[in-house]
């Protein structure tokens, strides 16, 4: 085999994983394998490089890359290649999600919803923590986990995985920790299909 199916047929291997730990009664134990399955994925830096995934141009901050989603949008894999000083206000996912890092370092800032969820527009959330998602390291959140992301010192390449394609999620909430306000989160930057 060369690069390019070695490399298919380890996704091909990580998206039976996610299938077979992210489907009913989704518990922290399963996102972890799917967690751990990721950061295998994301080791390999050769597949992920500048010459298949341009880093963003000019002003910039961020380019998102499709590299796998399943016909019905689930199981949906991404490459995001990000500048420093790009910045993710805290928000939920509405499904799993997990991260792991090709190269680089994404400060993941953790929350929790403090408010009922009672008043529409209204949210208070405090943070809990924060976790550097780099090299041999990721993140696994459930679908109500809140995080931040910030990217502060070098580009970074990582790989996201969800449940659902982000292009799909219409109920995630964007959480303004000032003002003690949410609303719907918008997806971002366009995503490109992946070439390789």
């Amino acid at each position: 085999m060369n690069a390019k199916q070695d490399k298919q047929v380890a996704v091909r291997q990580f998206i039976n994983i996610a299938k077979d730990n992210g489907q009913d009664q989704l518990d922290r134990e399963k996102l972890a394998k799917i967690r751990d399955a990721l950061i295998e994925i994301a080791a390999r830096k050769e597949w992920w490089g500048q010459d298949t995934y341009p880093a963003p141009t000019g002003d910039d901050l961020q380019a998102r890359y499709l590299i796998h989603s399943e016909p019905d949008n689930s199981y949906a894999l991404y490459l995001n290649v990000m500048k420093p000083g790009k910045k993710i206000v805290p928000h939920n996912h509405t499904t799993w999600a997990c991260i792991a890092a090709v190269e680089g370092v994404e400060s993941n800032y953790l929350y929790e919803r403090t408010d009922d969820g009672s008043v529409p527009g209204h949210a208070t959330v405090v943070q809990t923590g924060m976790q550097a998602v780099e090299p041999g390291h990721g993140i696994a959140l459930m679908p109500d986990d809140i995080h931040a992301v910030r990217i502060e010192d070098d580009n970074i390449r990582h790989l996201h995985m969800y449940g659902r394609a982000l292009e799909t999620l219409t109920e995630r909430m964007a959480f303004d920790t000032t003002n003690n306000t949410c609303k719907i989160m918008d997806v971002g930057v366009k995503t490109q299909r992946s070439q390789g």
